[in-house]
């Protein structure tokens, strides 16, 4: 059974118990990935360490007046 298949399933029971019908499949998707990401950033700021480190790391390689610079 797919997800789509369970769902139905659990509307019409839901109908039939005069209970609110469950949300579709995938709705909170994209809200359950970007508190995750959320999650992650705030983990590494509190670990002190950087959120993008390979920006942070191309800024400070080609920052103005760095002697690294080409």
């Amino acid at each position: 059974m797919d997800a789509i298949q369970q769902h139905l399933l659990d509307t019409y029971r839901a109908a039939r118990h005069g209970a609110p019908a469950p949300p579709p499949p995938g709705r909170d998707d994209w809200r359950t990935l970007r508190s995750l990401r959320d999650h992650h950033r705030f983990t590494k700021v509190l670990a002190g360490r950087p959120l993008h480190p390979l920006r942070t790391a191309t800024t400070r390689l080609f920052r103005r007046g760095s002697p690294h610079c080409l």
